[in-house]
Order: structure tokens, then sequence, then C-alpha cells
């Protein structure tokens, strides 16, 4: 072997060690075929209409990457980079193993797929939607983006928040009733999402017969919590903040007899888990709806357990 053999002949090998290398450090997580089983430990559930939800729910807004993560704009790529599909999957399985049995996410056609393609692989988490489609009088948006849901395998649906803000500050609770019967008509739980309590004041009192109610709660004891000129300022058709007014949704949801749903629970990450989930548990949710990261899963699930085994009394009864 002469030296420029010697030298073609060492760099071919080095080359195709780096490829290798290569090759082996990017491939792909597989994804979980099933969720682990059985569970660490049960969660304690309670009933949505035919449904029996687990006290924990996993949301859905940090597997679409929506953060909330307020004027941090970097983050909400950085969640894009971190939960790829094979994470988000890999996160419903960890989810499903620590005995979280419940997602609640919108509905954008990709993560349709991915959730999609987790049952396939034997999933069990239950799904609770919420349509994207305009609400409008012919409701014929809605009613489709209905049944699509429904036909992939939808558990339960709900009006988006974002959709039943405005109407209910406009008056338009006949249309907010419309949505519920939809879901209902299609035979699945039906639910009604809010940031503003006078979603939930409009639709008690208009009796409208939805099985459940999504909506914000948490305490203003944190340093970016809303402050009182911007509470003043702010209208019911753009809020501004998580919750508004935590002491008086206290005193509606006394005499709400549905299920209710309580998310933004830690006001998107301002609020550590145990001060959260004593806090909303205690004051009357009857489940929490919880983002997380699938590193944080275990040690808030372990949380949530504490806290409800050594519950305070509550005001307002268990509504499931």
């Amino acid at each position: 072997m002469n030296r420029r053999t010697f030298i073609n002949t060492l760099a071919a090998g080095t080359a195709g060690a780096l490829a290798s290398s290569k090759i082996s450090v990017a491939a792909p997580a597989t994804p979980p075929a099933a969720p682990l089983k059985p569970p660490l430990a049960a969660i304690p559930t309670g009933k949505i209409g035919n449904l029996q939800v687990s006290r924990m729910l996993l949301g859905g807004n940090l597997l679409t990457h929506f953060t909330h993560s307020r004027d941090l704009k970097y983050v909400y790529n950085l969640c894009g980079h971190y939960n790829t599909d094979e994470k988000i999957m890999e996160t419903m399985a960890l989810a499903e193993k620590h005995g979280i049995n419940t997602l609640v996410i919108h509905n954008p056609p990709h993560a349709m797929s991915v959730l999609q393609k987790y049952r396939q692989q034997g999933g069990k988490m239950q799904w609770i939607i919420c349509p994207t489609a305009p609400v409008l009088p012919d409701m014929k948006a809605y009613t489709e983006a209905v049944r699509q849901l429904v036909d992939i395998g939808c558990d339960a649906l709900y009006l988006w928040g974002v959709h039943a803000d405005p109407l209910a500050a406009q008056g338009k609770v006949d249309l907010i009733a419309k949505a519920v019967e939809i879901a209902k008509e299609a035979g699945v739980p039906s639910g009604v999402g809010g940031h503003d309590l006078a979603v939930v004041t409009a639709c008690e009192a208009a009796k409208v017969p939805c099985d459940f109610y999504i909506k914000t709660f948490h305490h203003h004891r944190y340093p970016s919590a809303p402050r009182p000129e911007q509470l003043l300022g702010a209208t019911s058709e753009n809020p501004g903040y998580w919750c508004r007014d935590p002491l008086q949704t206290i005193e509606v949801m006394k005499n709400v007899t549905k299920p209710w749903i309580a998310f933004k629970v830690m006001a998107a990450g301002a609020i550590p888990p145990a001060d959260a989930f004593k806090y909303v548990f205690e004051n009357g949710a009857d489940h929490s709806l919880v983002g997380m990261f699938d590193f944080e899963i275990s040690q808030d699930v372990g949380i949530m357990k504490s806290t409800l085994a050594n519950l305070g009394p509550r005001q307002r009864p268990w509504r499931n």
C-alpha cells in the first residue's frame, strides 16, 4: 500500500464511520406500540356524560405547540422542536401509564392525525375536542366539523371558549345552545368552554343543556397576575388574562350542578402545581386540565394524588 492508497483508504473508513454515527443519532425514536400497563396507580375519576374521566386531564396546548408563553415568542418554536410526533405519542403513553385517561385539545388537522395514529397503535386515551369551525347561524361548518370529529373517534366535544366568550358577550346564547345540541345529536357528551364567567352564567340562565363546563380558574397570587387597572380595562370579549375574577367564579360555580373541568389552573405555568391543584379542588372544580411536558407528568401526578388524598373541605359537592 503506497501513501496515496493509505490516505484514500483511511478517508473512506472515517467517512463511513461518521455516516454510520450520523444515521444512528438521527434515527427517530420508535413510537410505543401501546401505553405501558398497568398504570402505576389509578387517579380518582368522575363521570362526564357516559365517560369515566380522570380528575387530572392532559392539556393539548403543549402538544399543538400553543404554549401561552406571553411575550416569549421563542418558546413556541422551542416547544415545536421538542414535541415531535414521536414525542407526543410518548407523552400520551406516559400519561396513561400514570393514570391519566383523557386528553383535551382543539382540532388542527395534523394533531388529529397523530391522535388517530396513536389509537391505531393501541393507545386508549379518551379525546375531548373543541372544534374551531366558525359558529354561524346556519351552523353548517360547525356541524360538519362535529361529524368529522365523531367519525374519527372523538369521545366528547365542547364549544371552544374562543367562540363562546364573544357569543355570550353579544347575547347570542342561542348559537351556544345550537352548538351543544349538534354534539349531543352526534351521540357524544357535549360541553361549553369559556374564559369569561359570563359564558357560564348565560348558559345557566338560558338552561343550555350542556353536559359539562370547561372554565378557567386560578388565583391571582403570582407575580405576573393581572393588576387592578388591567381588570377594570378588560372586556368580556377580550379578557386579556386567564381568570378575571376567581372569587366570583367560586361563588357562581357553587350553584352549578354540571361537572366542571378547570383549565389554566397554573396560569400558564406561573403557579406551582401543588398550590394550583389545592386551590382549584378545594374551591369546587371537579377536574383539572393540566398542560405538561413528558418530564413533568410523574411529579405532577404525584402532587395531584397527594392533593386529592389530603383535600380540605369543599364548599361545592363533587358534581359527577
